[in-house]
């Protein structure tokens, strides 16, 4: 199975800059999106084949999510049942027979760490959400987790050490839901791959430079380690900020 997720910083935009033919071109068994930036009814999408499925932020033109996969879930789930975290459209779970498909949008820090209190409050919350679905049948779990966990998953760590996305706080929490039972698919396969980047800001030409971030990932629950195959990353990919992501499992 080809599993994509993307941050697409606005799916109105992004259909303006190619994504329906990147779309039909990658050929995903399932296709996660994040930051879809829109309501219900703003844009209808035409993707034959595809059950669609989307989790709109009560605010407007803010966060949400989507999952377009070909084969019908079982339930579908949107947020985690926590009021507190389930305003803003930026969780979406699948279940099928034998594993449970998410895909998460977590929430930004934000300049000057302004959430980074609540951002603590949904990391733990979300944490044992996920052990909660492990602990009934596999997670895979996709998006855009707005961490850098390493230093060899940003170009410039030492200046980024207290800003958001790269704070202590922030990196030991992926550290803590990886060691709950959770495998990062692409440090599995390339565990020193440095200089491969998922985020780059539009300021100062940073994609250019290829001065990014790994922000975007796939995980999955321990007991799938041996059915992983291959985990990408599509820098070569345009039309948002952030690049797709790719898992290939056998499932």
């Amino acid at each position: 199975m080809r599993l994509i997720s993307w941050n697409v910083n606005g799916i109105r935009a992004c259909v303006t800059k190619g994504f329906e033919d990147y779309f039909k071109e990658i050929d995903a068994d399932v296709f996660c999106i994040q930051e879809s930036k829109m309501q219900e009814g703003q844009l209808e999408l035409d993707l034959p084949g595809y059950h669609q499925y989307w989790n709109y932020a009560e605010k407007k033109g803010y966060s949400g999510t989507a999952i377009f996969t070909k084969k019908e879930p079982l339930s579908v789930t949107y947020g985690i049942g926590i009021e507190e975290h389930d305003h803003e459209g930026r969780v979406i779970t699948l279940e099928y027979e034998d594993h449970y498909m998410i895909t998460v949008y977590t929430p930004n820090s934000q300049n000057e760490l302004q959430r980074l209190d609540y951002r603590m409050t949904w990391e733990d919350a979300f944490r044992d959400y996920l052990n909660g679905l492990a602990s009934k049948k596999s997670v895979i779990v996709c998006g855009d987790m707005n961490v850098a966990h390493n230093e060899i998953d940003l170009k410039n760590p030492k200046t980024n050490h207290k800003n958001a996305g790269f704070t202590d706080e922030e990196r030991s929490k992926m550290t803590e839901l990886l060691g709950s039972g959770f495998v990062d698919t692409f440090r599995y396969f390339y565990p020193d791959q440095a200089d491969i980047y998922s985020w780059w800001s539009y300021r100062f030409k940073a994609r250019d430079k290829n001065a990014g971030w790994r922000i975007d990932y796939f995980l999955v629950s321990e007991d799938l380690k041996d059915k992983l195959v291959d985990a990408k990353i599509h820098t070569e990919v345009l039309g948002s900020d952030h690049c797709p992501v790719e898992l290939e499992i056998k499932l």
